[in-house]
């Protein structure tokens, strides 16, 4: 079965893509392209996986960086060499060609940025903590230390929970309203003193609001499309032991 990559015109000419699951050699709960080597997977069939989509970048498996995400806002400048032990942060930004910036998701959102003409590209995980916490900022600001310019970035937002799918507690609401009154509209009325939070909506404000030159999302949501993503929510309310991990990269 062939990958089916998901691409933005918006960051074309880039070898980039927003990975399915569809197309890997992992089965069961993992059943696809599994790349999460931190799941309970079979290391032998995330590497296969990893190479695939590294293959598909046109790149080897090697070249493909990425970071143990914490859901923080730090981020990482990548040179010629990848930094091993992948070190924590979140976001990932370089100005090298044949390395691919690469980020894991199962329901946060996968954001890939580049400025073109600057030939500076970067990659988050953003889930609610860390967009919270700034790490879409710290990538732009990381992207402007090796001479991106705002006003040039691009950044798109991959497949993503939806707001429909994601129910949240009035705990969780006091958090974003704590941080900004304004937050407040990001969140719908449930069932309930149950919430719906807008994610994406929330990320697509956060880099309207840095100033970027374009921000959109694919509009694909992890949780309601199980043929083709994994979800990490979804897979916690049918008491699953463990769930796949998406892989979302860019490269120059």
């Amino acid at each position: 079965m062939t990958l089916e990559i998901i691409t933005s015109e918006s960051l074309i000419p880039l070898r980039h893509g927003f990975f399915t699951r569809r197309g890997g050699a992992s089965s069961g709960v993992f059943s696809g392209l599994n790349c999460g080597s931190g799941s309970s997977d079979q290391a032998e069939a995330v590497a296969i996986n990893r190479a695939r989509a590294a293959d598909a970048l046109g790149l080897g498996p090697e070249r493909l960086a990425g970071v143990r995400q914490v859901h923080s806002a730090e981020v990482v400048t990548v040179g010629d060499d990848l930094p091993l032990p992948p070190p924590q942060a979140d976001g990932l930004v370089t100005d090298r060609p044949g390395i691919a910036l690469s980020v894991l998701t199962a329901d946060c959102q996968p954001v890939l940025f580049a400025d073109m003409e600057g030939g500076v590209i970067g990659a988050a995980h953003a889930g609610w903590r860390g967009a919270l916490d700034g790490v879409l900022e710290a990538t732009i600001a990381a992207m402007e230390a090796l001479g991106a310019q705002r006003d040039r970035i691009v950044a798109v937002i991959g497949p993503t929970i939806s707001q429909q799918a994601y129910e949240v507690g009035p705990d969780f609401l006091d958090t974003f309203l704590a941080a900004d009154p304004g937050n407040a509209r990001f969140f719908a009325n449930g069932t309930g003193d149950r919430l719906h939070f807008d994610l994406p909506g929330f990320g697509l404000a956060q880099l309207q609001q840095a100033g970027i030159g374009r921000a959109e999302w694919t509009g694909h949501c992890t949780y309601e499309d199980e043929a083709r993503f994994y979800s990490y929510r979804r897979s916690t309310h049918r008491a699953a032991a463990d769930y796949g991990r998406l892989l979302s990269a860019i490269r120059l």
